[in-house]
């Protein structure tokens, strides 16, 4: 079972192009701050601007970068079950630990349709899968009843849970069982989803403060309710700044301003303004990081 503080890993770019160089010091920065597994080309990582070459090679890079030192989670998720197939087949090629599929976006199916369409990738790829469940921006959100149905084959394993809704995790217990791997996908409740049963976050936060959110995580799991919220609590500035304009600008804006990518991103997003730019300062210093880049 995935645990603890796993990154949805931005995909930085220099000129327009991949910045490999960038992102393997990333991954090594994450490894030693105690982040504990590996999310590459997802929403964070701006897959829907990733052409497949692009894609394919992010996830073939990760996997070569942390050579088996934590698990990596390949974002593999389309609105296209065709599509999303190919994605993965090719993860499971590239050697990743699992596959983070989205619910398909756009053409918003029914409950039946996310069971076809899931059980479709299931059939044809031979991998790990975790539900990536966020209604925000697929426009579908998967009932637990239907993730229930979808549990009881064998290798849908887990889900991402971005609903915001934090009674989530104990529905999704009563109906998948407890062995069924719950990460919240929503940085902001992170510990109070622990505390409903869930296993663990699938992070943008930890983009940024990977060593803190590691910290929160491992302060839970070690029976420290209390040390775990102080340390949220520091954290939870940066929750909220990062998403005041669409995700990832702020993180990378934040990356950026520690020195360690650039803020480069794809059209249709544009990098932040004053006004976001400010806060995300203002939620850095709060949580030490400034201070701690010498910045």
């Amino acid at each position: 079972m995935f645990r603890g503080s796993i990154v949805a890993i931005v995909t930085p770019f220099s000129e327009n192009r991949v910045d490999e160089e960038a992102f393997a010091r990333l991954i090594e920065w994450q490894i030693a701050s105690g982040t504990q597994g590996f999310v590459p080309v997802g929403t964070t990582g701006e897959s829907p601007t990733l052409d497949h070459a692009e894609h394919e090679r992010v996830i073939e890079l990760c996997i070569e970068i942390v050579a088996g030192r934590r698990p990596v989670i390949a974002g593999t998720g389309s609105n296209s079950t065709d599509e999303a197939i190919s994605l993965t087949a090719h993860a499971k090629r590239a050697g990743a630990d699992a596959a983070l599929v989205v619910t398909p976006y756009y053409n918003k199916p029914t409950q039946a349709g996310l069971l076809a369409h899931y059980r479709a990738i299931h059939d044809a790829a031979d991998i790990p899968i975790i539900i990536y469940n966020i209604p925000g921006r697929s426009v579908v959100d998967m009932s637990p009843q239907t993730m229930a149905r979808l549990a009881a084959l064998p290798n849908i394993i887990g889900v991402k849970d971005a609903s915001n809704d934090i009674t989530r995790p104990l529905s999704t217990r009563q109906f998948c069982g407890t062995d069924f791997c719950q990460l919240s996908g929503e940085d902001g409740n992170a510990l109070a989803f622990l505390a409903h049963g869930g296993h663990g976050c699938i992070s943008v936060t930890a983009n940024v403060a990977p060593a803190l959110c590691a910290a929160m995580q491992d302060a839970w799991a070690a029976g420290d309710p209390a040390g775990a919220l102080a340390i949220q609590e520091k954290l939870y500035p940066l929750h909220t700044a990062l998403f005041l304009e669409t995700s990832p600008a702020p993180t990378k804006y934040a990356l950026q301003r520690l020195g360690r990518a650039s803020a480069e991103i794809r059209l249709p997003l544009v990098e932040v303004g004053e006004t976001t730019a400010r806060a995300v300062d203002a939620a850095l210093a709060h949580a030490g990081l400034l201070q701690q880049a010498g910045v």
